[in-house]
């Protein structure tokens, strides 16, 4: 058997790309990485495909295996990886021989580490998206986390990449003790107060430890509505921030339910919820109000960082 074999899987190791789009009317999630912009930088830096499946560890990394040579990269937290004992940078791309053992330990920095393979791992589809869906138990490998003994082949193996060495990019600090959010109102922002709402902008608020892939649940001061919370059901966007009646935000994330049935005080922008994924339980956290054509503009520019730095890396191959 080629490719990775789990020796430890770690708190909860699952398989992930982008997320599984196009099915929630069918009462299907997204799922998907948490830590979008982790997952995009480090399948740039192998010059893999942007969707390429990676393994996307909580916590608690695992322990793995190469079953053969290949090239790979950590980003997101830092959970003091080791490569055969010595220290792994995060954000570069770094070669393994057959036999090697990468360990992950647990996050120091950040919440989610995000580990892909040159090449990329080989792992069935299931409409459209190779994520896996414990909800559901589907995607990934039968729908569940990595275990020992799981075995995942490459699909085209790199022992070497050119310009190595060049493979690098700045890993982002995830260690300040308060992080500020941005937030745009939404159209049943009108079930809140006034007094509410700016509750909601002025106080901070921090991670619960019940947060998951589904939703972060914060403490804070209750957000104060008019009359009622409650609405009919209506569909669900990532980032969208429900209030219920004890009035305690909830912020859904890439496992969110299709539908919910609490009023919404507006959204966490795309730009970040790369960072709140990374957001710790007992991580204090201030919401600051911004436009849309803001959140609009923050997109493009990461966009375009983006694409800089995969056309840097495409010109080495």
């Amino acid at each position: 058997m080629s490719g990775i074999r789990i020796r430890n899987g770690g708190a909860l190791t699952t398989i992930q790309d982008r997320g599984r789009y196009g099915a929630m009317a069918m009462g299907f999630g997204p799922s998907g990485v948490m830590d979008y912009k982790a997952f995009r930088k480090a399948n740039a830096l192998l010059g893999n495909k942007e969707n390429e499946a990676v393994l996307e560890a909580t916590l608690l990394g695992p322990e793995i295996e190469f079953m053969e040579d290949n090239c790979f990269v950590l980003t997101g937290a830092d959970m003091g990886a080791t490569l055969n004992g010595e220290p792994v940078s995060r954000y570069q791309a770094v070669s393994a021989a057959k036999g090697s053992i990468l360990k992950l330990g647990f996050a120091v920095c950040g919440v989610r580490a995000y580990i892909a393979f040159a090449g990329g791992i080989k792992v069935p589809e299931v409409m459209g998206s190779a994520s896996t869906s414990r909800k559901y138990g589907l995607g990934g490998l039968e729908g569940r986390g990595l275990i020992p003994g799981d075995q995942l082949p490459f699909k085209c193996p790199k022992k070497k990449l050119r310009h190595m060495e060049r493979r690098k990019i700045t890993p982002p600090d995830f260690s300040g003790k308060e992080w500020e959010i941005r937030v745009i109102l939404g159209l049943q922002s009108e079930y809140f107060t006034e007094e509410g709402i700016k509750t909601f902008f002025s106080t901070p608020y921090t991670v619960r430890s019940e947060s998951d892939r589904m939703g972060y649940r914060m403490d804070g001061e209750p957000v104060a509505c008019r009359e009622t919370v409650d609405i009919i059901s209506d569909g669900t966007v990532g980032g969208a921030i429900q209030i219920p009646a004890d009035g305690k935000p909830i912020i859904l994330m890439a496992d969110r339910q299709t539908t919910g049935g609490y009023a919404k005080l507006g959204a966490v922008i795309t730009s970040d919820l790369s960072l709140l994924a990374q957001a710790a339980p007992g991580k204090r956290i201030y919401f600051r109000q911004v436009p849309v054509e803001e959140a609009q503009r923050l997109l493009i520019e990461e966009d375009n960082r983006y694409k800089r730095l995969e056309r840097r890396i495409n010109r080495w191959l």
